[in-house]
């Protein structure tokens, strides 16, 4: 009987678990989880903050008893130490401190990521009982719930403003917290270009957040007065105090255990896997926000999202049984709720595609959600980017109000680049239409229609 251990308690773990016992009902599985919330939503966890969600068990994918109701073995609270590839061995510690050994015929590692700080002095150093937090698994979630509740701060400092961050804004705010959010680059939410993402800055101003843009935190420290944040805004140094610091600069590949045994190392130092998610290790496959990611305008990159793992997850647990499943590549599709705005964005910006060698080109239309007779009609603003040698679309990139089907709207996009459609073949689209809900020509095609009409590709169009 094969034996597959999968590392890894989030999305590529238990996706490759689930996906190797679905395929395979005779194969032992066991899943080391480092703490005891197998399969719980991390992307969740801002919502708990506002509100949205409770309680807090509710942020659970599946409950332990889903999980081993599929015949996997769930060993919580237990760290994978080392892996002795030629013995086809995992060294775990658990809870006690006790070590041992698993024996493996395939190994599925799904180590995910760490928060990264940025070079910002004193942030390894503080900890939840300083009131300096992270947010990255159940155990940060319930540190900071403890200091909300129990200290009840009155202001937050936010250091880093992109979805995380911006999420926990507005969970903030509605707690009655007066957030700060400092970002290092010229606009919140740096995925966006500015001219789009300045109307996401707006909307937190407009619900009582303050922002600093072009300010980089250099240092915390906590003082008898408070936490006290270091800073350079345009040059100049500046300090801003708060009750509760939060910092949500991005994330690193933990990819110590992989390098550990020998893997390589790529992209953003994330592990390098093919796309059947092999490491080049002898019965090693790797997924998640730990290993680099295929993606289709770009090839091998590092983009953590929590889609990218679960698709990873899941070829990984096909293929660690015998499989020749392939993961398919990503075009970096987004998205995030901000207040009553949504933001999204699939492919490439002008920037990047220039980088990638493509001779890109953008245009900026705002195009009614739906007939504008019909009432509520909103403007969704999008820049559209192609290639004006081949007229491929390479990106677009969408804000507007809540309820104008953005998110959907960006998945018609992200659809036509996995495609390798060209601006102008998405005119062809049979994309429906009523006129509460959209129009003969939606604002997808309205927007790629102004594309062509200022870039119409060199023998592409008569």
């Amino acid at each position: 009987m094969t034996h597959l251990v999968a590392i890894g308690g989030s999305d590529a773990g238990i996706s490759a678990a689930l996906r190797a016992r679905e395929l395979d009902p005779t194969v032992e599985v066991t899943v080391v989880v480092a703490d005891a919330y197998p399969n719980y939503s991390i992307c969740g966890i801002p919502y708990f903050f506002s509100g949205d969600v409770k309680p807090w068990q509710s942020l659970a994918h599946r409950t332990h008893a889903d999980l081993e109701a599929t015949g996997m073995r769930l060993r919580l609270d237990t760290l994978a130490t080392s892996i002795d590839v030629a013995g086809q061995q995992l060294t775990v510690r658990d809870g006690t401190g006790t070590e041992s050994q698993i024996a493996y015929d395939e190994l599925v590692v799904g180590t995910g990521a760490l928060p990264a700080f940025a070079g910002i002095a004193g942030l390894e150093n503080l900890t939840p009982d300083d009131g300096v937090h992270v947010i990255h698994s159940m155990g940060d979630t319930f540190a900071l719930e403890k200091h909300l509740t129990e200290r009840d701060p009155k202001t937050a400092i936010i250091i880093g403003a992109g979805y995380v961050g911006l999420e926990m804004a507005e969970g903030f705010t509605g707690r009655g917290i007066r957030v700060t959010q400092l970002q290092r680059g010229p606009e919140v939410l740096s995925t966006l270009d500015p001219e789009l993402a300045c109307l996401v800055h707006t909307e937190l101003v407009e619900h009582g957040v303050t922002v600093h843009t072009n300010t980089a935190v250099r240092a915390v420290e906590n003082t008898p007065t408070g936490l006290v944040v270091h800073a350079e805004h345009d040059g100049q140094r500046v300090t801003h105090t708060a009750d509760l610091v939060l910092a949500v600069v991005g994330v690193r590949p933990n990819t110590s255990l992989l390098e550990q045994a020998g893997a390589t190392l790529g992209a953003g130092r994330a592990v390098m896997v093919d796309e059947q998610m092999r490491t080049g290790l002898p019965h090693v496959f790797a997924a998640g926000d730990g290993v680099t990611t295929h993606h289709r305008l770009l090839g091998h990159t590092y983009l953590p999202l929590g889609t990218t793992a679960h698709k990873q997850g899941r070829v990984a647990g096909e293929n660690a049984i015998g499989g020749t499943a392939r993961f398919a590549g990503s075009v970096g599709t987004q998205v995030v709720k901000v207040f009553n705005v949504v933001a999204a964005r699939t492919g490439l910006r002008e920037h990047e595609a220039a980088a990638a060698g493509y001779s890109p080109a953008t245009t900026q239309v705002a195009a009614d959600d739906h007939k504008r007779y019909y009432p509520s009609a909103q403007p969704i603003n999008i820049r559209i980017t192609g290639d004006t040698q081949s007229g491929l679309l390479l990106g677009a990139q969408l804000v507007g109000r809540l309820g104008t089907e953005t998110a959907k709207r960006v998945d018609t996009y992200s659809t036509a680049l996995f495609a390798g459609l060209t601006v102008e073949q998405i005119s062809d689209l049979d994309l429906s239409y009523t006129p509460p809900l959209g129009s003969p020509w939606d604002a997808v095609q309205v927007a790629t229609q102004a594309w062509s009409r200022a870039h119409t590709p060199t023998g592409v169009l008569a």
